[in-house]
């Protein structure tokens, strides 16, 4: 069932690793990683079959991919199985306990929903793997469309309180105009009364002269 590759264990030894590798139509390809524990593997694979019109390999939308990962170390305990209906795609998992683990590949035909047969080159996949091992992120979601609405329920909230900000800054606003429209009716109200009550005094001022002259005149006093 498995095959693995010196090529492709020596490849798969540093943190970040991109090949390529050939498999004859539904053949299961499979190697070996020894994983530390909690440590986080993102792979990208694309799996392309020969097209005789462009005598090259192409991705086709017929083209599935099934992908599994277990742990040697306890038996074989299956911790991934991934059916992609797609020739490309992404798998991520992190190792739940350190030992080695065997990832394995099988090209399947989407439509028929069977096994690629092999044989002819028509059949051979041209199977591309990056993965990376011990990204610095601990967690990350395999449902982009989740991750999506996140961020646009994340950038609502920021909408919201930007909108909350400019209304504050309004109503601050505001209140400051009311305030200065407040203190300028005072003013005018103190000074106005500061002025009647100046009349007021000179009017006093003024009778009272008058009626002392008009005393005076008549030799009241």
């Amino acid at each position: 069932m498995w095959s693995p590759s010196l090529f492709l264990v020596a490849a798969l030894a540093i943190p970040s690793q991109a090949l390529h590798f050939f498999i004859d139509g539904a053949t299961q390809k499979c190697f070996f990683e020894e994983l530390p524990k909690d440590t986080l593997v993102v792979g990208h694979y694309d799996a392309q079959t020969w097209d005789d019109a462009t005598r090259s390999y192409v991705s086709k939308p017929d083209v599935g991919v099934f992908i599994t990962v277990e742990e040697t170390f306890d038996n074989y305990h299956r911790v991934v199985a991934q059916r992609s209906q797609s020739p490309k795609g992404r798998f991520t998992f992190s190792a739940a306990d350190s030992g080695e683990h065997r990832l394995c590949f099988t090209p399947q035909n989407v439509q028929s929903g069977g096994f690629f047969s092999s044989g002819p080159a028509r059949g051979t996949v041209k199977f591309t793997l990056d993965m990376a091992i011990g990204e610095t992120s601990k967690i990350e979601s395999t449902d982009k469309t989740k991750i999506d609405d996140i961020v646009q329920k994340v950038r609502d909230l920021n909408s919201r309180l930007q909108d909350i900000r400019r209304e504050q800054v309004f109503q601050r606003e505001r209140e400051a105009e009311f305030r200065d429209q407040s203190e300028s009716t005072n003013s005018r109200v103190v000074r106005w009364t500061l002025i009647q009550l100046a009349i007021l005094g000179i009017t006093c001022a003024w009778q009272l002269s008058h009626l002392r002259a008009f005393f005076i005149k008549q030799k009241l006093t």
